[in-house]
C-alpha cells in the first residue's frame, strides 16, 4: 500500500496540533519532570556539585558534593560506608531514586573521594565526621522538613550518632546494613560468619591476621572468594559492578584502619567499642532499618533495632548481603522509596 508523502508545511502544523494537545495531566508531569531536573544555582553551572568548605581543628578542608534532582520536600543525603570508600557505589541508585522524584545528594566524606585528604590521623574521628555532616546539612539547606539521611555500613554508624546529636533537623533516617554495636559485630563474625568457613582457610586467614600480615597477597586471594563474595557482594568477582570496584579502588587505607582496623572479622580500631544500644530508644524520627540474611551484620540485630528506635521499620533482603543495593536491588530499592513516599505523606 502507497502512502502518499504530506506536504512539508501540513506536517510541521499536524506535528504542532500533537505536541500542543497533550492531556493536562501530562502537562503537569512535564513539568514536574523539567522542575526536576532544574539547576537553580547562581553562576556558571557545574552539573549539581558544590564543594563546601569545613571548619575541623586542624584548619578549613573542602568536601564535595552533587546534586541528582530537585525536590524540595525529599532530598537524601548519602554517606558511603568504609570508612574510606567514596559515594561512587550509590550511583546504582540514579536507575531508580529520580523516577519517583526523590533527590538524591551524593556526598564524598573528608579524606574520601573527590574531597581533600589531610592524610591526618587525628582528624580520622567519629564526633568529628558528626560535626562535618551538620556542617554539610546547612550549607545545602536541609531541614527537617526535606532531609533524609542514608547511612550504609560505617555510614550507619555516622547515621546514627548524628540522629542521636541533631535529630531535630531530619525528617527520616534510614540505616542500611550496620549493627548498633562494634562488639556485638565482632561476635557475630567470629561465632557466626567464620564458623561458615572452611576450617583450613579461616586457620589461614588467622595466621596471617595474628602475624600482621596484611598486606601478604595471599590474604586477599582467600577472603575473596571465601567472605567478599559470600557476605560483602554475591555476585562473582569478575561481573562486579563497575561503580562498585571503582569507588574500593580508592579506599582510603588510612581512614579504614585508623577507624576499622585491618582485620575483616570485628572491629579493632578507633570503633573497637562503639555501641549506641541503649540509645536507640530515643531516636524518635521516622526509621527504616535495613538488613540482609547473607550480611557480615546480623539480621536479627538489624530488626530489633527497628523495634528498638520509636518509629521503626524493618526491611528485610533476603537474598542480599551487606552489599543488598546491588545483590537484592529490587527489594532494596523498593522498599527504601516506599519508606520515603510513606513518610514524605
Amino acid at each position: 500500500m502507497c502512502i502518499q508523502k504530506l506536504p512539508v508545511s501540513l506536517f510541521f502544523v499536524l506535528s504542532f496540533f500533537i505536541f500542543s494537545c497533550k492531556s493536562p495531566e501530562q502537562q503537569e508531569h512535564d513539568a514536574t519532570l523539567r522542575n526536576f531536573f532544574a539547576d537553580s544555582s547562581k553562576g556558571v553551572k557545574t552539573g549539581g556539585i558544590q564543594i563546601i568548605p569545613i571548619q575541623t581543628p586542624k584548619g578549613v578542608f573542602n568536601v564535595w558534593t552533587k546534586r541528582i534532582g530537585n525536590n524540595p520536600k525529599v532530598k537524601l543525603l548519602l554517606l558511603n560506608g568504609g570508612p574510606g570508600a567514596t559515594h561512587e557505589y550509590f550511583e546504582c541508585m540514579e536507575s531508580f531514586l529520580p523516577a519517583e522524584g526523590i533527590e538524591i545528594i551524593y556526598y564524598d566524606q573528608l579524606g574520601c573521594g573527590n574531597s581533600q585528604d589531610p592524610k591526618d590521623t587525628s582528624l580520622w574521628d567519629l564526633p568529628r565526621y558528626v560535626e562535618e555532616v551538620e556542617q554539610v546539612r546547612k550549607a545545602l539547606n536541609l531541614t527537617n522538613e526535606n532531609f533524609y539521611l542514608l547511612g550504609h555500613s560505617w555510614g550507619g554508624i555516622l547515621a546514627m550518632e548524628y540522629a542521636l546529636k541533631y535529630q531535630q533537623n531530619l525528617k527520616g533516617l534510614i540505616i542500611s546494613n550496620m549493627m548498633a554495636s562494634a562488639p556485638e559485630y565482632g561476635k557475630y563474625a567470629d561465632e557466626v560468619l567464620a564458623k561458615q568457613m572452611d576450617p583450613k582457610v579461616l586457620d589461614t586467614i588467622r595466621a596471617l591476621e595474628a602475624a600482621k600480615d596484611f598486606s601478604n597477597p595471599k590474604y586477599m586471594e582467600l577472603l575473596y572468594p571465601n567472605f567478599y563474595m559470600e557476605h560483602i557482594l554475591r555476585i562473582p568477582l569478575e561481573a562486579w559492578p563497575e561503580t562498585v570496584n571503582r569507588s574500593f579502588a580508592k579506599m582510603n587505607q588510612s581512614l579504614y584502619v585508623t577507624m576499622q582496623g585491618p582485620s575483616e572479622f570485628g572491629v579493632s580500631g578507633k570503633l573497637e567499642k562503639w555501641d549506641v544500644k541503649a540509645s536507640l530508644k530515643n531516636i524518635t524520627v521516622p526509621t527504616l532499618v535495613v538488613g540482609a540474611k547473607h550480611d557480615t551484620m546480623d539480621p536479627a540485630h538489624m530488626e530489633w533495632m527497628s523495634k528498638e528506635v520509636k518509629n521503626g521499620t524493618y526491611l528485610f533482603c533476603a537474598n542480599g548481603s551487606h552489599m543488598s543495593l546491588y545483590d537484592d536491588q529490587q527489594t532494596y530499592m523498593n522498599g527504601l522509596i516506599n519508606f520515603i513516599q510513606k513518610v514524605d505523606k
